[in-house]
């Protein structure tokens, strides 16, 4: 999708403030060249806090962009992207598991049940900020005891919001879909794609 305007882009200084292997994989493979630049917010916000999930994702995407535009200068960065995930099921917001219990704890909840994964993203242009949030539903299959154990001890689901990555082991829970892949992975590509594409062209 990126095709057209990709010698444009390639022209820009083009900065990832995420520190997540996931998203920086990618933002690679968009074939332009982005800079990684993690993000030392430190993510405090509350979810109860907001009117909805997605205010919630797109405000702490958006303190992401403003602290690592805050730090870089000479160049200034012509474009800025955040994104920030989490895992929702019946109104509770399940983050990344403090340990092995928890992660336990979380996986059992979501076995053969929906969840919906919530991904904000703000475009950082200049003083113009582009806010989305993209949503998927998950359905996770049936799993004994001892196979959420087995997947608990490999130590992926520790830094995953919902104690999974579905590009990993994890993704062996994923019975069906509803939505775009990359959005549970982290960054939903389709979207940003997009919205370059239409900033640039």
């Amino acid at each position: 999708m990126l095709a057209p305007v990709r010698q444009v882009l390639n022209q820009k200084r083009i900065v990832l403030a995420s520190g997540s292997p996931r998203r920086q994989e990618l933002m690679k493979n968009l074939g332009i060249n982005v800079e990684i630049c993690p993000s030392r917010f430190e993510e405090d916000f509350k979810p109860e806090d907001f009117p909805s999930f997605c205010a919630y994702v797109e405000e702490t995407a958006l303190h992401k962009v403003l602290e690592v535009s805050d730090r870089l200068h000479d160049p200034v960065p012509d474009v800025i992207i955040g994104a920030d995930t989490v895992v929702t099921m019946d109104g509770v917001v399940y983050g990344k598991p403090k340990n092995k219990e928890r992660a336990f704890q979380i996986l059992t909840k979501l076995m053969n049940r929906k969840h919906r994964v919530y991904t904000g993203v703000v475009i950082k242009i200049a003083d113009k900020f582009i806010r989305f949030t993209e949503t998927t539903d998950v359905y996770f299959g049936q799993a004994t005891p001892e196979q959420i154990q087995a997947y608990v001890d490999t130590g992926e689901p520790l830094d995953k919001a919902g104690g999974y990555g579905i590009q990993g082991v994890g993704g062996t829970f994923i019975e069906r879909l509803e939505g775009d892949y990359f959005t549970v992975v982290g960054l939903p590509l389709y979207r940003i794609c997009r919205e370059l594409y239409c900033l640039f062209r």
